[in-house]
């Protein structure tokens, strides 16, 4: 009970992971563009277009790939259950999201100004908001500011919706005591195990069962379609060693760049913030402003106490802590009026009142860290490089068309291409189709090899490009078609595999037979184990499904036996020689599993409406298992 408690709460987090967070500012703004052809799905007026689909199916596509890295395989993704799970996601949301507007929440600008400052992606490395950065993803995206901060109401929205149910689950106290029983109860435990390997001398398979194994089981036997090519692997990288960098492109470069080889003067310093939005009411702003004309009046007149005052005035809480103390930053790391006037201070002097976005501003300059431009020489390597890859950049753009033209026009060989870009021709192993991406045999080089013009005709494969600024040909040495493995070749694994599953038999039904005994209290010879005490949630050394059966075993009478299949063969016996009841339940263990409960019942709550919803409102689906 203990663990499908601890299971489901998991599942209640993913949930809320998938549908709330994080904000995938890039993707929402589709929610709203009609696409074309037959929609997907239809919530009530709104629609889920194949363009929102696919643009979804992308992202999480990138996600996994990124996480998984050379492990990812496409064909996740292409099956009718992700597919079905990826457009029930997008339906709750678009569902979430209208029934929130439909209801009147709201979310004032406060709340929607600090979850937009707190997004990571719009933050510099020191996880400030970065407003300039801000701007620019979203010129990148082609977004406007009032749409993203739509967008992102409807997601605060959708968390309000969602935290509705998932904080309004219920749990009784007699329920909660009873589940806290059943986690603490112990039970004094000997197990046996009845191996399978002491019964392969008594089984039998004669070579007609090997024959009508082979016979029914044909595809366990079947081997991929194989093939051995020669190829040639073109990259800018494999060029640098083509080019060189001379003395007068190296200065050229320095001089051009010194941005990079050194550090912007950088300031430290300090504020006392007290908050307002521009959105706030007259009143509210006047009384901002007067709370912190005040401030600065302490300030002026006890300047070296101005940490303690940020410390106990100063409304920003990444800073308010450390005495207002905000690092080194340099320009374009703070909003502009902020900036502005840390970069008119001289260390230790203070600012008037600053206003900006987030309010107003107390600025005290802390100290200057000047800029630092390495000199040439410690630099060189570095720019040497750099110069070698750009001019190997520019040699494979230049190379590239009329590589690809040479392996298409002499598409008997692969020499005269290796010979234009001076790399030489090399050979694979034996390669499949489904076998791992590792470079070069990417999906689009397995894709290229895998045709009949490569395999049939024997001509060159197409030059693709497997990664940025890297072309591959390949060509057939030689081919192995798809098959099956001969009776001979595989009818010793097969007698072996066939005695296993006699052997596995055997001893199942010897330890069933043992238990049997045990039950009816016959004496039996077993080789116990030492006891150990276990309880649902810790049982090292014993699998949950056996677990499950030895809490499920009636040990109102002690000695008790159960038993249980092992998933490698054999049987499991075990004894239950005593119970240990929980004598009292504590009111934190009570509050540890009614909050457990309140999530689960507050899941279901979740899933009910959903549902209701989805029924009023006459949500209809694509079927994904339909074949078009």
């Amino acid at each position: 009970m203990f663990n499908f408690v601890q299971q489901k709460r998991r599942f209640v987090q993913i949930v809320l992971l998938l549908i709330i967070l994080p904000f995938t500012f890039w993707g929402m703004d589709s929610f709203n563009q009609s696409g074309e052809g037959e929609p997907l799905a239809t919530i009530s007026s709104e629609k889920i277009t194949q363009q929102e689909f696919d643009q979804e199916l992308r992202q999480q596509q990138d996600s996994m790939r990124e996480m998984m890295g050379n492990s990812y395989d496409p064909a996740m993704f292409d099956n009718p259950e992700r597919k079905r799970a990826i457009l029930d996601n997008l339906v709750d949301q678009h569902l979430l999201m209208s029934q929130g507007r439909a209801t009147g929440l709201t979310v004032n600008d406060k709340y929607l100004a600090e979850a937009i400052v707190g997004i990571k992606e719009f933050q510099n490395p020191e996880g400030k908001f970065d407003k300039k950065l801000f701007e620019s993803i979203l010129r990148a995206q082609n977004r406007s500011a009032i749409a993203f901060e739509a967008n992102v109401a409807d997601q605060l929205r959708m968390r309000q919706m969602t935290e509705t149910y998932f904080q309004n689950g219920y749990a009784s106290r007699e329920v909660a005591n009873h589940m806290v029983r059943l986690s603490e109860e112990q039970r004094v435990v000997a197990v046996a195990q009845i191996d399978f390997a002491p019964f392969l001398s008594q089984t039998k398979v004669d070579e007609a069962a090997v024959r009508n194994y082979h016979d029914r089981n044909q595809d366990e036997f079947r081997t991929d379609e194989q093939v051995r090519v020669e190829y040639v692997a073109f990259s800018a990288e494999s060029l640098q060693s083509q080019v060189t960098a001379d003395d007068a492109e190296v200065r050229k470069y320095y001089e051009e760049h010194q941005a990079e080889f050194g550090t912007q003067e950088q300031r430290q310093a300090s504020h006392i913030l007290i908050a307002v939005t521009p959105q706030a009411s007259g009143a509210e702003k006047q009384a901002a402003q007067e709370k912190a004309q005040k401030i600065l009046q302490q300030v002026k007149q006890s300047p070296n106490k101005f940490a303690d005052l940020a410390r106990q005035y100063s409304q920003d809480p990444g800073s308010a802590s450390k005495g207002g103390d905000l690092g080194l930053f340099g320009r374009g790391a703070m909003v502009k009026p902020f900036e502005d006037s840390v970069y008119s201070l001289k260390v230790g002097e203070v600012s008037d009142l600053v206003l900006s976005d987030f309010g107003h501003h107390i600025i005290k300059l802390m100290a200057v860290s000047p800029a630092k431009i390495s000199p040439l020489q410690e630099v060189r390597n570095t720019i040497e490089q750099r110069v070698k890859l750009q001019k190997a950049n520019d040699k494979f753009a230049e190379l590239a068309d009329k590589f690809s033209n040479m392996v298409y026009e002499q598409s008997d060989t692969l020499k005269p291409a290796a010979e234009l870009v001076n790399v030489p021709v090399q050979q694979s192993g034996w390669l499949n189709k489904k076998q791992p991406e590792v470079q070069p045999w990417t999906a689009k080089a397995l894709q290229a090899i895998f045709t009949d013009d490569v395999l049939k005709n024997k001509r060159n494969s197409a030059a693709v490009e497997i990664a940025p600024n890297m072309l591959l040909a390949a060509r057939m040495i030689e081919h192995k078609p798809a098959s099956i493995r001969a009776l001979a070749e595989v009818s010793e694994s097969i007698r072996q595999k066939l005695q296993r599953q006699q052997a596995v038999e055997l001893a199942a039904k010897q330890g069933r037979m043992m238990q049997d005994q045990l039950q009816r209290g016959e004496k039996v010879s077993v080789e116990w184990k030492a006891p150990v005490t276990i309880t649902r949630v810790s049982h090292p050394g014993i699998s949950n499904s056996l677990i499950n059966q030895i809490f499920q075993v009636n040990a109102s009478k002690v000695p008790a036996y159960t038993g249980i299949e092992n998933p490698q063969g054999g049987y499991t016996l075990v004894r239950v020689d005593e119970v240990k009841a929980l004598a009292e339940v504590d009111d934190a263990r009570r509050n540890e599993f009614a909050q457990k409960l309140r999530q689960l019942t507050g899941d279901a709550l979740y899933k009910a409406y959903l549902a209701d919803t989805k029924q009023s409102l006459g949500v209809t689906m694509k079927d994904f298992t339909v074949t078009e």
